[in-house]
């Protein structure tokens, strides 16, 4: 069945698409906070942030398995293809 999944792992294992916040960057924002607190700061005042980078990955391997054909557009815009 295809499916949109939140992590590019998925999509790595065979799924269709995944659209959501990049991990690697979500780690690297999470030390950066481990290094506030560790430095003195109070983890109360500490601002709560959205994720600022998403990334869009597209496995085209998934898509001829299940005859979908997925638009240029969307191939384009994507930050990853695996063929």
């Amino acid at each position: 069945m295809p499916a949109v999944y939140p992590w590019r792992e998925a999509v790595d294992d065979g799924g269709l698409i995944a659209y959501g916040a990049s991990i690697p960057d979500i780690m690297r924002h999470a030390a950066i906070l481990v290094h506030k607190i560790l430095m003195g700061a109070k983890p109360a005042e500490l601002p709560i942030e959205q994720p600022t980078k998403f990334e869009l990955v597209v496995n085209l391997q998934a898509a001829k398995a299940l005859g979908i054909r997925i638009p240029p557009t969307l191939l384009v815009r994507a930050d990853e293809v695996i063929e």
